[in-house]
């Protein structure tokens, strides 16, 4: 959540495909008490589904609707328009999933104060597969990620849901729920693909991605554990003495959207590496604040960097 600053209209922008949940998330929302508000509440439709909004509870709740039926509509006359009309203290968005996010421009005098996902569980597969890149615009800077009606989706299916989320956006809180509430996400040691309690714990090369989002989650699991595993070699100029970046490149959405993967390394020889070699590292781990992680995250320190052949295999979730 963005820092909230009362010179300016905080926005709560709720996004995800049609039918995914948001006007019912919305609905709620409006009745707790953490959200009521003196004053008006202006809540922008970006699409008409099924769910009609309550008028008492818009009613009760001061909630003034507009509706806009193209993104090209919410231009800097239309947010100008609605502050003279309406004079909100807060502005709701029910963002139209099929529309690309980076899209929204905000005024100067706006400010998006925190972005939430809906997702339908039952119909994931068929976004995952069919529209990743619209899928990660939407993901990508929310802060909460809601995932409901995953009644029929397997444990092995929300673990893998899980996993490609979490590389879409490594810092979202992601939330699971079925007909009976927010579903428990624990990934037991005995389900991981490597040993946690060898003396070095050997990450694959097809296992990357999984020990990469798991030791984002679990400090308690990789604090102090020592592993081995090949990626190729990140450095920058602002990076300090003997610290470099292991890793393997990934692709979170498609082709065109591809990411670095790795955690920042402290080793006698990275004044001696090159970006873009290939490395063995065995390292131990550790968890510290560490400025590009916003907070605290892993950070290795190498036993030994060895040269290793290139993988050609990108990792993929």
């Amino acid at each position: 959540m963005s820092d909230y600053n009362e010179e300016k209209m905080p926005v709560f922008l709720i996004n995800g495909f049609l039918e995914a949940g948001k006007t019912q998330f919305i609905s709620f929302t409006l009745q707790q008490e953490y959200f009521q508000s003196d004053g008006t509440t202006v809540l922008i439709l970006c699409e008409e589904g099924d769910t009609e909004y309550d008028k008492a509870l818009l009613k009760k709740t001061r909630t003034k609707i507009v509706t806009v039926d193209d993104v090209s509509e919410m231009d800097q006359d239309f947010f100008g328009r609605l502050e003279a009309l309406y004079d909100p203290d807060r502005v709701l968005i029910e963002w139209n999933g099929m529309w690309p996010q980076d899209q929204l421009r905000l005024p100067d005098t706006w400010q998006l104060y925190q972005q939430i996902t809906i997702i339908d569980g039952s119909t994931f597969d068929l976004y995952l597969n069919n529209m990743k890149p619209l899928l990660g615009l939407l993901v990508r800077n929310s802060e909460l990620v809601i995932m409901n009606r995953c009644d029929d989706v397997s444990d092995e299916d929300i673990l893998k849901y899980r996993r490609g989320l979490k590389a879409l956006n490594p810092q979202a809180e992601l939330i699971f729920e079925d007909a009976e509430g927010e579903i428990e996400q624990e990934v037991l040691e005995e389900d991981l693909p490597y040993d946690l309690k060898a003396d070095v714990v050997e990450i694959s090369p097809e296992d990357y991605g999984i020990w990469y989002i798991d030791a984002l989650d679990k400090e308690d699991r990789y604090k102090g554990k020592v592993v081995e595993f090949t990626g190729m070699v990140l450095k920058s100029p602002e990076f300090p003495k003997n610290y470099f970046v292991p890793g393997r490149m990934a692709m979170t959405c498609c082709e065109a959207d591809m990411t670095f993967l790795g955690f920042i390394c402290k080793a006698r020889e990275a004044r001696l590496l090159e970006t873009g070699k290939w490395v063995k590292v065995r390292a131990r781990m550790e968890y510290e604040f560490w400025q590009d992680y916003d907070g605290v995250g892993p950070v290795l320190y190498a036993e030994s960097v060895e040269p290793a052949e290139e993988i050609k295999e990108i990792v993929q979730f």
